[in-house]
This record gives C-alpha cells, sequence and structure tokens, in this order.
C-alpha cells in the first residue's frame, strides 16, 4: 500500500521548484465519468433521478456512459502514466457498492476497483480514493436523505465495507467531497440532486454530513492499516467584501460562516460558529439538532485537509429593499443556496472569465492555503481540485490547443509555490479533471479535462495543456 505522505515538507529550492516529494496528480468522480449505470448490480443514484428528470440538466445530458471509464480504465491509466501522474484521485460510486445504501456490498461493484487501483500500483500511480462526490444511493433519498440522521450512520457503514474491500491498496481516504454542494445546491437552491428547495432541511443535511464524516473516520481508521491517512475535501470560499464599507464586511462575514466555517467550525474546531447559529436560529433548532456527541465524533483528528479552489467570491449587502445579484457561480434559481443570508449580493472579481463566466484570480489560491494554515497550523493540505472549463475543440489537425488553461494551471500552481514559500504546508496539488466529463447540471456542454473526449467515438485526445502539465510533473516545477 502506498500512502500519499512526504517524508518532509521542505521549502522549494528555487522559484520555480516545489517540494521533494509535492504530490502530481489529476482527479475524477464516478458519476461523472464511469457510465455503466446499470451494469453489475448498480442501482440509481439521486444523480441517475435527478439528470433523468426532463429540465433538470442541459440538453437531457445524464451520466449513463459519461466517458465510459468503467470499461476504458486500462487506457486511462495508461494515458495517466503517459502523462507522469504520481496520483490519481477518483470516488467510488456508492450504489454500485452497496445499491440501496444498506446491508452487505456487492462484489461485482468492489471487483471494479480493486481493478482500477491495482492497475494504477502497477502502472506506479497512487490511488486516493473519495467516498462521497455526491452519488446518494436513492433509496436513502427516498428515505429521506442527508437531511435525515439516518443517513449518517448508513454512510458510516459503507465506509467500513469500502475500507475493508481496499485498504490494503488505498492509503489515502477522503470522506466527502464538498459537503457544501451536497447541503446547500442540492437541498436549497436545488441546481444539484436530489433538487430540494427547504431552507431547513439544508442545515439539517450540512450537520448530519459532518456527522457522517466523522462517524466514516472512526470507520476507516477501525478498518484501515495504521499507516492509511483520512480527509475531507471542502470547497472553501474565499470570500471578499465588495468595498470596505461596514455593510460589505457583514455580507463576507455572513457568506464565510454558511459558506465555510460551518463545515470548518466544527470539523476543526469543535464547535458550530455562534454568528452562523444566530444568522439561521430563525430556520432550524440547533439544540435540538445537534446531539450530545456529535461535535466531539465531528473534530475527530484529519491526517491531511483537501481544499477545492476555482474562483473567489465577492460580496456586498445591498440596502433594504434593493434587489441583489447573485454572480455566485453556483447556477441559476429562483431559490438561494445561502442559508439564512439570502439577501446578499455576489459579484464577479474580474472580467477575466472561464466558460463557467467564473473570475480567473489565483490569487485567491495563495491567501486561502496561507489563511487555513495560519488558523491550524499542524494541519496538512493537499489542493484536491483546481482547473477550468474552455470551450476546447479538435483542430483539422487533430490537437486541441488550450493556451488559456495552461495560463490558468502556470498562475494557479504559482500561487501553490508561493502559498509553500510563505508557510502553508502544501502536500499535493490535484488538476480536476483528468477527462472532459459529465459536467453536472451542464451536461457535456463544459469541458474541464485535461484530456479531451470525443462522446460520440469515446476517443481520447490529450491536450496541449495535459503535455504542459505533464513537463510541470517531470521537473517537479513550473517552466521559467
Amino acid at each position: 500500500m502506498t500512502a500519499v505522505r512526504p517524508e518532509t515538507t521542505v521549502q522549494p529550492a528555487s522559484d520555480t521548484s516545489f517540494p521533494t516529494g509535492f504530490v502530481w496528480g489529476a482527479a475524477t468522480a464516478a458519476y461523472q465519468v464511469e457510465g455503466a449505470a446499470t451494469e453489475d448490480g448498480r442501482t440509481p443514484s439521486i444523480w441517475d433521478t435527478f439528470s433523468h428528470t426532463p429540465g433538470k440538466i442541459r440538453n437531457g445530458d445524464t451520466g449513463d456512459i459519461a466517458a465510459d471509464h468503467y470499461h476504458r480504465y486500462r487506457d486511462d491509466v495508461a494515458l495517466m502514466k503517459d502523462l507522469g501522474l504520481k496520483a490519481y484521485r477518483f470516488s467510488i460510486s456508492w450504489p454500485r457498492v452497496q445499491p440501496t445504501g444498506r446491508g452487505p456490498a456487492v462484489e461485482r461493484g468492489l471487483d471494479f476497483y480493486r481493478r482500477l487501483t491495482d492497475t494504477l500500483l502497477e502502472a506506479g500511480i497512487t490511488p486516493v480514493a473519495t467516498l462521497y462526490h455526491w452519488d446518494l444511493p436513492q433509496e436513502l433519498e427516498d428515505a429521506g436523505g442527508w437531511p435525515h440522521r439516518d443517513t449518517a450512520h448508513r454512510f458510516a457503514d459503507y465506509a467500513a465495507l469500502a475500507a475493508r474491500a481496499l485498504g490494503d491498496r488505498v492509503g489515502l481516504w477522503t470522506t466527502l467531497n464538498e459537503p457544501w454542494c451536497s447541503a446547500f445546491l442540492g437541498y436549497g437552491s436545488g441546481v444539484h440532486a436530489p433538487g430540494r428547495t427547504d431552507p431547513a432541511a439544508t442545515l439539517r443535511a450540512a450537520h448530519h454530513l459532518n456527522l457522517a464524516h466523522g462517524e466514516a473516520v472512526g470507520a476507516l481508521r477501525t478498518n484501515l492499516p495504521a499507516s492509511a491517512q483520512v480527509s475531507i475535501t471542502l470547497n472553501l470560499h474565499q470570500v471578499r467584501p465588495l468595498t470596505d464599507s461596514p455593510e460589505d464586511a457583514e455580507a463576507a462575514r455572513r457568506i464565510d460562516a454558511v459558506g465555510n466555517r460551518v463545515f470548518t467550525g466544527p470539523l476543526l474546531d469543535g464547535a458550530y460558529p455562534e454568528d452562523l447559529l444566530r444568522d439561521t436560529a430563525h430556520l432550524v433548532d440547533w439544540d435540538d439538532l445537534v446531539r450530545a456527541g456529535d461535535l466531539a465524533e465531528i473534530s475527530r483528528p484529519l491526517d491531511v485537509l483537501g481544499v477545492n479552489y476555482y474562483a473567489p467570491t465577492v460580496v456586498s449587502l445591498p440596502a433594504d429593499g434593493a434587489s441583489s445579484t447573485r454572480n455566485d457561480g453556483h447556477g441559476a434559481s429562483d431559490h438561494s443556496p445561502w442559508t439564512g443570508s439570502e439577501q446578499v449580493a455576489f459579484h464577479l472579481a474580474n472580467d477575466n472569465l472561464t466558460a463557467m463566466n467564473w473570475a480567473i484570480d489565483a490569487s485567491g489560491l495563495h491567501t486561502l492555503l496561507t489563511g487555513l494554515s495560519a488558523a491550524h497550523p499542524g494541519l496538512p493540505l493537499m489542493v484536491t481540485e483546481n482547473g477550468a472549463a474552455f470551450d476546447d475543440y479538435v483542430s483539422p489537425e487533430g490537437r486541441v490547443e488550450d493556451p488559456q488553461r495552461i495560463a490558468y494551471l502556470h498562475s494557479h500552481l504559482d500561487a501553490v509555490r508561493r502559498a509553500i514559500a510563505d508557510g502553508a504546508d502544501v502536500r499535493g496539488y490535484f488538476l480536476w479533471s483528468l477527462l472532459d466529463n459529465f459536467e453536472w447540471s451542464y451536461g457535456y456542454s463544459k469541458r474541464f479535462g485535461a484530456v479531451y473526449v470525443d462522446y460520440a467515438t469515446q476517443s481520447r485526445i490529450p491536450k496541449a495543456s495535459a503535455r504542459w502539465y505533464a513537463e510541470v510533473i517531470r521537473d517537479n516545477a513550473l517552466p521559467a
């Protein structure tokens, strides 16, 4: 078993190099790439149901076939090896492994991940497993979903099944990917599965995701070798007030509470922040929701904190009665995901945008990493997702040139390098994404991959950015 743990974290030797042992990887998620939606015992997740609901996904796309990674994983691992990747972060499909969210594992489902991890190890690539990247078994949603406390207990059981099956192969485990999206986009704005729009359910879901993480950490520690590492990945919002006014400072405080500290508070400090509780007291009885022992369970020590970053979050507080804009990058909805702070307005940081209409600003990643390091000294960090979507196309010569993505990656990797030089203990970087894939409510209209996927033929074409990233990995340094 190979663990993602450099022996030491040292300062870069030059202005462009990274620490010895720095982990270079790429990431995907099961529903976005695997396909094989009904094979080998897999049953529907909430994203299967949501994507098959008319009007929910652009162009009526679904993840039924996606990038067909389930059948093409050997070729995809060969691509990874060719690019020199040191690690591959993938997610395990809960309904493929435990279709109803209860009971014994389906061995055919586990066998896919056994084959995948064995193939990675044979290629010299470290497997990094995420237990939950949003694909809740539909039967658990029918029973109440994440707003229902029992779902947290079911997740811990699933974590134990996966650990017992793959613990001899996988050395770094992530419990949840971006629980903010699961709770606030899935149950608040409704732009993600399961598509509910209930502010109180959003907060209950957030707490039960935190609890699920804590219980899963316990299950993993019980069933994994002592050398294994356990983490969680958060999409922390790098929040900035639009102006220096007290009103905009209040807007930033509110969004930091409901966008960040709703997770970092209980996970890293053992308590929900008092201002969050005040902001949302009209929606949920926190004394009833948070039971004795919950916070101790949630705040179990982590080995690594995963950080996902794409763009900064710029906010203001409009005058009473003024309409608020919501350029928050989280999809269009009549319902706000910012539970308890719906009045806050969101703005683009600049007009240099990706195809997602997300502002390109690498300084936010540097600020986020150094701020986390200062607030939680001794906690290693990993950038577990970072990347950009652009309007990629295949040239008549059969190439995909994507200079905008190269520029994006260069600036953001430089931000990581500078954060390390400023004392942040950042152990690795995972590019989002290895492959073009099903981009949630956007379907196949947005391409994040370093490798272009022709969905009609499933052929793969490494983009110019993939070759550029391969050189960075080879040299453990940015080009001068």
